[in-house]
């Protein structure tokens, strides 16, 4: 039941953001980035007021766009956050234990510990809109050829599969 429960949250989720078939749409969906990092303050931009980091890009990006201002992550390191982004799952529903080194190890499903591949993606929640998708940075959530961006339904890829190598 899981299986068909979490794609039909992804899809309730992204059909407020998106127009579905057969309903009113803009002439055009709008873009949007996710930025998502690790480490970061609050006020280690310049769009949330830090005197000292000069960040005009993304300021800009701010200035124009929409700014969330409240977030919380799912967990506590970056891949098992990122692979709840990814998903809209916690962690444990995910098998993501907590941080990925280089070629994790595969344990008794194939795939534990890795954002495993029948997993719905944001990416393929877009796809299925019409969007175009890209993933540039550090992935860190699985670095078998199954597991990386373009296996999870981003179209292009540019980035390094995990960190601290």
């Amino acid at each position: 039941m899981t299986r068909f429960f979490r794609p039909l949250c992804l899809l309730i989720i992204v059909s407020f953001f998106f127009p579905l078939p057969g309903q009113a749409a803009d002439a055009k969906s709008p873009n949007f980035i996710i930025v998502y990092c690790d480490d970061q303050g609050y006020q280690d931009l310049g769009c949330f007021g830090s005197p000292n980091i000069k960040t005009p890009h993304v300021d800009q990006l701010a200035s124009e766009g929409i700014r969330f201002t409240d977030f919380y992550s799912a967990y506590c390191v970056c891949s098992a956050s990122r692979a709840s982004l990814l998903t809209g799952c916690y962690q444990p529903r995910i098998s993501m234990r907590g941080v990925l080194g280089p070629h994790s190890e595969k344990s008794v499903d194939e795939f534990r510990g890795m954002l495993h591949p029948d997993e719905v993606t944001i990416a393929d929640m877009l796809k299925s809109q019409g969007y175009a998708t890209a993933m540039v940075g550090k992935w860190h959530v699985g670095d078998s050829p199954e597991t990386l961006p373009t296996a999870q339904g981003f179209d292009s890829y540019f980035g390094i599969p995990y960190s601290n190598d």
